[in-house]
């Protein structure tokens, strides 16, 4: 038999094995987020913790994300090993929801955030693999699926709160009631994901069978750079002897001394823009829903739960739709129909929940409408512009690009719940502050959108 054969047959049995493995590693994200979030200000009232300790506790997982995503991916990028970032980032998540069990305080809980907020970090080493061994006509299908995964999370996560909440029972030292024990729950699925990441999950060589064509591009390529190897027989300069001298002339011409520099450039500074404003709107609602669910509509952890149940199955649905609809519309297509909905959604919870007013069937339809719209807009404002950053920037950096990606929307996270925490009593100033955002992030899609796709190669000019 044909080595060669054997040896893409052992990788590609790698291949999907280690896509199984981001699979469920998104959808343990999913379920973490979704069996946490529902019960966590009731848990939080139980440690007589002031409505502002929500917005902490929400935002501490971002800011510990924030911080160790651009490190994780930065590892991964100058080691190809990403098997060990993923096994020390589950040691922080396992370490995280052990501490949010134990519940000792309020400020062990917003310390049990923090810890399970580095482990998270890794999601950036996740994208910039996912981003190494998937062409450009396959980002958007394969980045869909694995956030449709993180979505499947969000549903089957509140189904699981239906019987931790029945949960009262000693361990050891420890009293578990429905409150704590979607902590020890999720410490076992940690555990449990690691491993699979130990026995399931390899670290795949790059392929050198083809020409590599990217290895020593800048963060943000270019196609208007003329190569060196294009001259006149006239020229002053001769062209570079062998390869070995045209890549110290290229390396010379890069800024991968200082890889952020690409990041300047204004197709980038507007997707990290919307990030920001996606991952801002977002949280806040997601903050203001459960107090404002429970002062007008009397919604306790059992109807957050079936709130959330429902959400996944919307955002599972957008995601999916998302993947098929890439295959007819580019990437800036699905961003700007994206903001489309997202300002239709912020518009109607400016007028119908900044002051919620009428019977409670009334109150019932604007709030589910409002929820409605915000998850719809979701999916095509998160796969888009996370495509299209995968695009304009270098393959050889793409976990550090995604780290500093993710980071963006760490701040907004980070923001978003404090927003919304300090301001339930004046949501008119919060809500209009948020549409504003999206307002501003609008009409810079509009003028820089001419410059939202994949820039083509020099070599492609060339011919």
């Amino acid at each position: 038999m044909d080595p060669q054969a054997d040896t893409d047959n052992v990788t590609q049995r790698k291949r999907k094995l280690a896509n199984v493995v981001i699979g469920f590693l998104f959808l343990l994200s999913g379920i973490e987020y979704a069996v946490i979030l529902p019960t966590v200000w009731m848990y939080l009232q139980t440690l007589d913790a002031q409505p502002f300790f929500l917005g902490l506790v929400l935002s501490a997982f971002s800011l510990t994300e924030l911080l160790s995503g651009p490190l994780f991916g930065h590892w991964s990028d100058c080691t190809g090993q990403t098997k060990k970032v993923l096994l020390l980032s589950n040691c922080f998540e396992i370490a995280g929801n052990f501490m949010y069990f134990v519940g000792l305080s309020k400020w062990f809980l917003l310390g049990s955030r923090l810890v399970a907020g580095v482990g998270a970090g890794a999601g950036s080493s996740i994208f910039g693999y996912l981003t190494r061994y998937s062409s450009s006509k396959e980002r958007v299908p394969v980045f869909a699926m694995a956030m449709a995964c993180r979505q499947a999370g969000l549903l089957i996560g509140p189904a699981f709160n239906i019987f931790l909440r029945y949960c009262t029972f000693q361990l050891g030292p420890f009293h578990v009631d429905k409150f704590s024990a979607p902590g020890i729950f999720m410490c076992a699925l940690w555990t449990l994901m690691q491993l699979m990441v130990i026995f399931m999950f390899s670290d795949l060589p790059l392929n050198t069978s083809e020409p590599q064509t990217q290895e020593h591009e800048p963060l943000l390529k270019q196609a208007n750079i003329p190569s060196p190897l294009y001259g006149t027989i006239n020229g002053n300069h001769e062209p570079p002897s062998n390869q070995d001298d045209f890549s110290d002339k290229e390396n010379a011409a890069t800024p991968s001394s200082c890889p952020t520099i690409g990041l300047l450039q204004e197709a980038v500074v507007v997707l990290l823009t919307t990030q920001f404003v996606t991952f801002f709107n977002q949280t806040a609602l997601e903050t203001l829903v459960t107090p404002l669910a429970q002062t007008y509509l009397g919604f306790q952890d059992l109807q957050n739960s079936l709130l959330y149940f429902l959400c996944g199955i919307e955002m599972l649905i957008g995601f999916l739709a998302v993947r098929i609809l890439s295959r007819c519309s580019s990437d800036r297509l699905l961003l700007a129909f994206g903001l489309f909905i997202g300002n239709i959604s912020c518009i109607w919870c400016l007028v119908f929940l900044a002051k919620p007013k009428g019977s409670y069937g009334f109150l019932l339809a604007e709030f589910v409408v409002g929820v409605f719209l915000q998850v719809l807009g979701l999916p095509l404002l998160s796969v888009s512009q996370v495509s299209l950053f995968s695009k304009i920037t270098a393959e050889k950096t793409q976990g550090f690009n995604h780290g500093l990606r993710r980071s963006v929307g760490g701040v907004a996270t980070i923001l978003g719940p404090l927003w919304a925490a300090g301001l339930i009593q004046n949501l008119y100033i919060m809500l209009g502050v948020m549409m504003g955002l999206l307002l501003l992030n609008t009409v810079m899609v509009i003028l820089s959108y001419k410059h939202l796709e994949e820039p083509t190669t020099s070599e492609d000019q060339s011919s």
